[in-house]
């Protein structure tokens, strides 16, 4: 069989320029919709990032199934080969250094060729591999140029290749890696950067127009005040503070304060509800993002009293001074945390989301 020896594999072919275009458009598109979806807090551009990549991939991996089987179906041929010359290329500090190898191969039913090949070798095994020294070898007959060194070869190989002489074979060797030259890289990069061009553009009206929300309404807080409470609603937080006298733990306040965050059209999940005597904070999900967080007003008002109380009398503190109640239900169901601050130090008090105590701590 002949061996055509003068075909290695080049990357500055069209459809390998052409690719890695294609692949930096796909990064540079991903990428800008991704942090910008997260900036500015749209769905959409977080899903196109997370989701273009994963695309674009799956038709890379379908489009190219059919010349990757058909190079796995063909059986590798062994062969002899001597070892023109040899040099480390790097990774001293492991185990296993990358090496780079000429060899002058020497089919039994083919002409000979020459090959310039990178391997990887152990370094107890490296003197092994010596110039002027015969190994086994192994190579697609189509692609030569894929030509690898059987570090274990049969019985039968392994004695050939110790009482075989095998010549040099003249010419320029094969190389199974060619360096890509400068315009590979500036069409990545022009790719890269025409891909968030593109998604700039699309989008430019979620990314720029910053100052209306999802309605078309300002995102600029909203603050409220009566004679006994501040309302401050955002885009990502809410909170309401009491007037002097007033406390979260009367009856109806934390039930009332909260309602006042999540009224009319602004019925979203939370991500974090944090109260204190005086002050409820709301840390709201991202518009758009359903799965996110609970809906605060499914909190079990009637106990957080008791479990406020409990906290403050029942895990040793001395003389309480402040404490705080923090639900939290981003990692899935609902999870009740009251920590109580005091001159002998700190306890914590968890409960689940209907407000049964599940675990004490103490400081």
């Amino acid at each position: 069989m002949t061996i055509t020896a003068g075909a290695p594999p080049t990357h500055n072919t069209p459809a390998n320029l052409a690719l890695g275009f294609l692949t930096g458009g796909v990064i540079g598109a991903s990428l800008t919709a991704f942090i910008g979806g997260c900036v500015v807090e749209r769905a959409p551009l977080i899903v196109t990032g997370l989701v273009l990549p994963a695309v674009f991939g799956l038709v890379f991996f379908l489009a190219t199934l059919p010349r990757r089987a058909r190079e796995a179906a063909v059986v590798p041929r062994v062969a002899l080969a001597v070892i023109e010359s040899r040099e480390a290329v790097g990774g001293e500090a492991s185990s296993d250094v990358p090496v780079r190898f000429e060899l002058s191969v020497a089919p039994d039913d083919a002409p000979g060729f020459r090959v310039e090949i990178r391997q990887d070798v152990n370094l107890v095994e490296l003197p092994d591999y010596r110039p002027r020294g015969v190994v086994v070898v192994e190579y697609p007959p189509d692609r030569p140029w894929k030509t690898r060194i059987v570090k274990r070869p049969t019985p039968e190989w392994e004695e050939r290749a110790a009482v075989d002489r095998v010549d040099s074979v003249p010419g320029p060797a094969m190389k199974s890696e060619t360096q890509e030259g400068c315009f590979s890289g500036f069409l990545t990069l022009l790719g890269l950067l025409l891909g968030s061009a593109a998604v700039l553009l699309l989008f430019r009206a979620d990314l720029f127009d910053s100052d209306k929300g999802e309605r078309g309404t300002p995102k600029a807080s909203v603050s409220t005040s009566t004679s006994s409470s501040t309302t401050t609603v955002t885009s990502a937080t809410g909170t309401v503070s009491l007037g002097p006298g007033q406390s979260m733990l009367d009856k109806g306040e934390l039930r009332k304060a909260v309602e006042s965050l999540t009224q009319g059209a602004d019925k979203r999940q939370a991500l974090t509800v944090v109260v204190q005597d005086r002050l409820l904070t709301v840390v709201f999900a991202p518009t758009g993002v359903k799965r996110a967080g609970f809906d605060p007003r499914s909190l079990p008002y009637d106990r957080v009293p008791g479990l406020v109380e409990e906290a403050r009398t029942g895990l040793g503190v001395k003389s309480p001074r402040s404490w705080q109640l923090t639900a939290d239900g981003v990692t899935g169901s609902l999870t009740l945390r009251v920590t109580v601050t005091g001159s002998g130090g700190t306890a914590t008090l968890e409960a689940d989301g209907r407000g049964k105590v599940q675990r004490r701590s103490g400081s």
